[in-house]
């Protein structure tokens, strides 16, 4: 069932619950489609809370993905609420609103994920399919309580025609799509995707995954996720197996690569290492880059050497924004610039944010660009840093070294780093260098 209905375009759907809300009005939006996780939202015993608070909901809602954010967070303080946007990564003004209105756009929320409106002293989540100007969306919604009885609430947004499963889609290099067939066609080891929470790790880990051959190599997965994996087989366990049980049981079933569940602590590390010597294991864990995830396994592992051994790669990710093709600007560059940031001698044409245009008549700006809003850019991409484990590199993990020492010696055996990843990008007019930049600062 579907509650809300956008733009009106039909008589028939007076009758639907929030069509009161939308008469007087001709513009688009959100229509919520359903709870998520199997839930149900119960429309009907919510009445008086759906006239109240459904059109405040989608108002906000839709004022959300208008903008492009993929989190919107309200705050109460005092009689106001304000809500924060994230767009590509950036912290953005929403709308405020008044207290009593946040308070049951939060409530509608609850019902619309199918969670219990009446509960406000601990934290609940959920989630709410939702579609706008044809586009499907699922929003995640987290409502926890803050010390002044308040409660906070988070919408994250899941675009579902945004599709960034495959290295190509992430924009990978040819160079390090032929790295990743290279490594996991070794059949052994363990490779990791590494980088801190809201870095994009886990999508750059399904695109690692996702540029194994599936024709070539037989790939099974353990991990816990709602993505879908063409190809690539859901691993049954049983119960009461542990993990090196389930991975051994892949092994004689002649899997040639596993992806398990992310790595957080030193048990999981030694049983993956207790079976990296014959089969490939892919997996992410948290760590600020490739050099700190080295140290860290091998920390965990309770033997450096042995995870020197059966250690193959760690990969890590940066997302920077992409320049707005509609309006970004071309630039001849300085060739002193050139050599200073390190781009070839013979880079002709670089781009930069784009500005509106004044009006000569009136010195007033142009309106912004239509499809960025004026911001300047457009959704986000990653920029890769991948250290392949070389016999100089296997010494080093053997020995305990630090992360600095490993990642000067994944340098000087020229591995892929951030900046010269987002140097090919600033070269092919995808990203700025100030953007560059901001991100290396930050």
């Amino acid at each position: 069932m579907a509650w809300g209905f956008g733009k009106k375009q039909r008589q028939d759907e007076k009758h639907d619950e929030d069509d009161e809300d939308d008469e007087d009005d001709n513009v688009d939006l959100v229509n919520f489609q359903g709870a998520l996780e199997g839930r149900t939202a119960d429309m009907a015993a919510n009445t008086r809370l759906v006239q109240v608070a459904l059109r405040p909901t989608k108002d906000l809602v839709t004022e959300g993905l208008e903008r492009r954010a993929e989190v919107m967070r309200m705050d109460i303080k005092g009689e106001k609420a304000q809500v924060a946007l994230m767009i590509d990564g950036m912290p953005y003004a929403g709308p405020r609103l008044a207290k009593s209105q946040a308070n049951a756009v939060i409530q509608m929320l609850k019902v619309l994920c199918g969670l219990d409106a009446r509960v406000k002293g601990k934290p609940q989540s959920g989630g709410v399919k939702a579609e706008f100007q044809g586009i499907k969306y699922e929003l995640t919604v987290e409502v926890a309580p803050q010390p002044d009885s308040s409660e906070r609430l988070t919408i994250r947004v899941r675009n579902l025609s945004i599709r960034l499963e495959t290295p190509q889609d992430l924009g990978f290099s040819d160079s390090l799509r032929q790295t990743i067939r290279d490594l996991t066609s070794n059949r052994r080891g363990l490779i990791v995707c590494c980088g801190m929470p809201g870095t994009g790790v886990t999508t750059t880990t399904y695109a690692l995954l996702r540029g194994i051959d599936v024709y070539l190599y037989s790939i099974y997965s353990i991990a816990k996720t709602s993505r879908e994996l063409l190809n690539i087989k859901q691993f049954e366990v049983n119960p009461g197996d542990d993990l090196q049980t389930s991975m051994m049981r892949m092994i004689r079933e002649e899997a040639d690569v596993i992806f398990v569940d992310p790595i957080r602590d030193a048990d999981t590390t030694q049983q993956l290492m207790s079976v990296a010597d014959r089969i490939c294991v892919i997996s992410e864990m948290q760590a600020k880059d490739c050099a700190n995830a080295l140290a860290q396994l091998a920390e965990w592992s309770g033997d450096p050497q042995k995870a020197s051994e059966l250690i193959e790669g760690a990969f890590s990710q940066k997302l920077v924004r992409l320049l707005c093709t509609q309006c970004r600007e071309a630039f001849r560059p300085n060739p002193k610039l050139l050599e200073k940031v390190g781009l070839p001698p013979e880079t002709k044409i670089l781009y930069r944010k784009g500005v509106p245009a004044v009006n000569e008549k009136t010195g007033e700006e142009d309106d912004p660009c239509e499809k960025c809003g004026g911001v300047g850019f457009y959704g986000r991409m990653a920029m890769i840093e991948a250290i392949i484990v070389t016999d100089p590199i296997r010494k080093l993990i053997a020995s305990s070294a630090p992360p600095d020492q490993i990642k000067a010696l994944a340098r000087a055996e020229g591995c892929l780093t951030f900046h010269r990843d987002g140097l090919r990008l600033v070269a092919e007019g995808k990203t700025s260098l100030e953007e560059l930049q901001r991100v290396f600062k930050g």
